[in-house]
């Protein structure tokens, strides 16, 4: 599967999943994950979600283009849940290489590196949003954050929730789980990879009592109406009734083992 790249993909009607694996090693075993973007076209408008990383932007500009050239709407919108890297390290090639497009989220930092562009930048609050033609973009509340002015997103057409770091994991280069929405990718130990990740990349979720928060993502899920998650390091889920209890679990075994034992509620559900 070396040099295969299965993206981008259509995981719901104009919903595009782009970018390309990061490949790790942990404890002798090669591991995959994704620094994504999506690209949610309107019937007026497109928007990029997230710019990856540095080193995939050259892919995900490939792949945008590959699919804005098919009589899709023009790009105008990018929405960066957060400032680390792997979200936002394609902004300055973004305003380059699209020069009417407008930055949302948290664009209090930006200004500074591109202060050429400081008009261009359009702070997003939980609730605004943004209309696409046939859908809207609209800022929702970050329950489990990387940073603390993390954003989240939701596109009410694919009534898809975008968590940014908030459903980070990885998965298995050599069982071919790479392009895989979760569903698919069957023989993942979901549990053990979203544990993993949290702790090495929020390790504030090692010392608190998941429930809580995974109770909060659940009930943000249910008043969305969400069926689709996209999230920047996982796989994208499709099927929430089946994926979301083993997250439960993942985010659970990852947490403070003495506040989060024997609380886990997932053969609740």
């Amino acid at each position: 599967m070396a040099g295969f790249n299965p993206l981008p993909r259509e995981i719901a009607s104009g919903l595009f999943w782009l970018g390309d694996c990061l490949e790790q090693q942990y404890q002798g075993r090669s591991y995959h994950s994704y620094n994504a973007a999506f690209l949610v076209c309107g019937t007026e408008a497109s928007m990029l979600i997230e710019t990856g990383h540095p080193k995939d932007f050259p892919v995900i500009e490939r792949q945008m283009i590959e699919l804005l050239t098919v009589d899709r709407a023009p790009l105008r919108y990018l929405f960066i849940t957060h400032q680390e890297t792997p979200h936002s390290g394609g902004l300055g090639r973004v305003f380059q290489n699209w020069p009417d497009i407008t930055v949302h989220g948290d664009v209090a930092d930006y200004h500074l590196a591109f202060p050429q562009h400081a008009d261009r930048l359009v702070p997003m609050e939980v609730g605004d949003e943004i209309d696409l033609g046939g859908r809207k973009f609209i800022g929702v509340e970050p329950v489990i954050r990387d940073l603390r002015t993390s954003l989240w997103g939701y596109d009410t057409a694919a009534r898809c929730l975008f968590p940014g770091d908030g459903l980070a994991y990885s998965h298995y280069h050599q069982d071919g789980h790479c392009g895989l929405v979760a569903e698919e990718a069957t023989s993942l130990d979901l549990q053990d990879v979203l544990a993993v990740f949290a702790e090495r990349a929020l390790f504030w979720t090692t010392t608190t009592d998941m429930n809580i928060y995974v109770d909060k993502l659940e009930a943000l899920i249910e008043e969305l109406g969400a069926q689709v998650i996209a999230p920047t390091h996982g796989l994208p889920v499709t099927d929430i009734g089946l994926t979301m209890p083993r997250v439960r679990d993942g985010f659970i075994m990852g947490g403070d083992p003495e506040i989060n034992v024997g609380n886990t509620r997932s053969s609740e559900m």
